[in-house]
């Protein structure tokens, strides 16, 4: 992994959108850094590269939106990740680069798949609140895709809009269960060697970048539309997952 320009073209607006998803949009486009820092970085350091970002980013979004998280929706959620994060960590443990970027590729699409499938009105999400188990088990889901890609955000969201809560609450809701999760990656992380130097003294560089990205995602949550936003999210995640895709089948 060389810190040179070619990297930094890639890395500053990927970690730059990541932390505006993470301020003002709990979707889950924070996802769409990963894979488009894989198509520079072996994927494993892609990954690894981003979680101190994204806990940085946590941290940096918890101020305002303090106590505003529905608690039993984000127990039930952050519970339920803890199996996902260890299955997550067996199965990463035990694959190859190619496989790797096989499945951040093919978690990219599944990401686009579900949202066009949604907007489509294909997939349909209860209008009545689901069940408390269910959010154990979206969160255990949510703990696995986190794990291997950083992509927990449709499991979450398909809980959490079942819970018919505002704007605001969905918001802290998402930004607590994912500092919850992001802490539970953490020492799984260190022990597979995702963590290097490299990435660590990258992690210091992009840093600024990360909590600047919260800054205007915070201010941005009231007054930017979603629409085009997630429109630009999609089209970054089908270009990288099909090239993924590609590269770890050939």
């Amino acid at each position: 992994m060389e810190l040179n320009l070619t990297f930094f073209l890639f890395a500053v607006p990927a970690v730059l959108y990541a932390g505006i998803s993470k301020g003002g949009f709990g979707s889950g486009a924070a996802f769409a850094a990963a894979p488009l820092l894989a198509l520079v970085l072996p994927p494993e350091l892609a990954v690894g590269l981003m979680l101190p970002l994204l806990m940085l980013m946590d941290v940096t979004a918890l101020k305002p939106y303090w106590r505003k998280w529905d608690g039993p929706s984000s127990r039930r959620l952050i519970l339920g990740s803890l199996p996902g994060v260890a299955l997550g960590a067996l199965l990463f443990g035990l694959a190859d680069a190619d496989l790797l970027r096989l499945m951040l590729g093919v978690v990219a699409l599944s990401f686009v798949a579900f949202q066009f499938g949604r907007h489509m009105g294909w997939i349909r999400i209860s209008e009545k609140p689901l069940a408390g188990w269910i959010g154990y088990l979206t969160g255990a889901i949510a703990g696995f895709t986190s794990y291997i890609s950083h992509a927990g955000g449709p499991p979450v969201a398909i809980y959490m809009l079942s819970q018919n809560v505002g704007k605001t609450t969905y918001q802290a809701t998402s930004v607590i269960v994912f500092w919850a999760i992001n802490l539970f990656k953490a020492l799984p992380y260190a022990l597979l060697g995702m963590f290097t130097a490299q990435t660590l003294l990258a992690n210091l560089l992009l840093a600024p970048v990360a909590i600047l990205g919260v800054w205007i995602g915070v201010r941005a949550h009231h007054w930017m539309p979603e629409r085009p936003f997630f429109i630009l999210t999609y089209a970054l995640l089908l270009a990288t997952g099909a090239k993924l895709v590609y590269e770890g089948l050939a």
